[in-house]
């Protein structure tokens, strides 16, 4: 349990009082202290702001010297804090250390999944870009291309992020080094064909940037899947139960793959509903909020 000593904070410019809502942390400090803990030196530590003596307040980070609000979960800029209902809230989910062993859903679990997936289909999520435009530097095709480089990555190239570059490296590291005794793990590495890092472009069936745009997502794509399902919406084309589609019969890289990319602050699609599992991005922020520990470059 945290315990918040509540103290009286004056921000510059504004002259109003700043009490936190209550001594237990609510999901808006959860999230905005470990959105803080995930990008040191980016991200400027989570405060409660109010803009008015009238004001709620609402946990808000600083970044490239604007504010960033929770706004149930929006993630807006201080001038749209107001407009949180005009968007999808942020995916700040649960992510498991481990899969959960395998059980076939139940009849009200099915409901639930197909009614999820007919809702997306029918109003694509939009979710607010604002947040991370800002935290990557890149709100245009054009400016996120001017950040990205081109690597090496287990012997194949691929377009990245050049602030990710180093926690490829370390994530590379290790699976080499697993691959000197795990046999899964070489076996896997001699299957991979490509690998696909930026593309500016949303998520399948949404109105959201996907992680692709910014270049901290990278797929890792065999050769051959081998009759095994491994995106959730080309299953859906010839399985439409595809949640109810079981581990065995979905192509995933080895254990000591998924642990080294998350080590290094990359979540694993797999452990999604709507699973992806040749696909990483870097959201340390997932990891975190999880209490699952991520290691530092540095």
């Amino acid at each position: 349990m945290f315990y918040i000593i509540v103290a009286l904070l004056c921000l510059a410019g504004r002259g109003f009082a700043q009490t936190a809502p209550s001594a237990l942390p609510n999901r808006g400090e959860t999230v905005m202290k470990a959105l803080a803990t995930a990008y040191p030196g980016r991200i400027g530590a989570a405060e409660f702001r109010r803009s008015s003596a009238a004001d709620t307040g609402d946990w808000a980070v600083q970044l490239g010297g604007n504010w960033f609000y929770y706004a149930q979960g929006r993630l807006l800029p201080e001038n749209l804090r107001d407009r949180y209902a005009e968007y999808d809230p942020q995916p700040f989910y649960n992510y498991p250390a481990e899969l959960p062993p395998w059980r076939d859903p139940t009849p009200e679990e099915t409901e639930r999944f197909k009614d999820s997936a007919q809702r997306r289909a029918a109003n694509p999520p939009k979710r607010s870009q604002h947040f991370y435009d800002a935290l990557w530097r890149a709100s245009t095709r054009e400016e996120s291309y001017d950040r990205v480089k081109t690597i090496r990555f287990l012997g194949r190239s691929v377009m990245v992020h050049y602030s990710i570059m180093e926690e490829l490296a370390l994530v590379e590291e290790r699976i080499l080094d697993a691959a000197k005794t795990n046999a899964p793990v070489w076996q896997w590495m001699n299957r991979l064909d490509s690998l696909a890092g930026w593309n500016w472009r949303s998520i399948a069936d949404t109105q959201s940037r996907s992680f692709h745009a910014y270049g901290t997502a990278i797929d890792l794509l065999p050769a051959s899947h081998g009759g095994l399902q491994t995106y959730w919406l080309w299953t859906a084309q010839n399985f439409p139960a595809w949640w109810a589609v079981p581990y065995e019969r979905r192509s995933s890289p080895p254990e000591a793959v998924i642990k080294a990319f998350e080590d290094y602050g990359f979540i694993w699609g797999g452990k999604w509903l709507f699973f992806d599992t040749m696909h990483f991005e870097y959201r340390p922020e997932i990891l975190i909020l999880n209490n699952l520990s991520v290691k530092t470059a540095n």
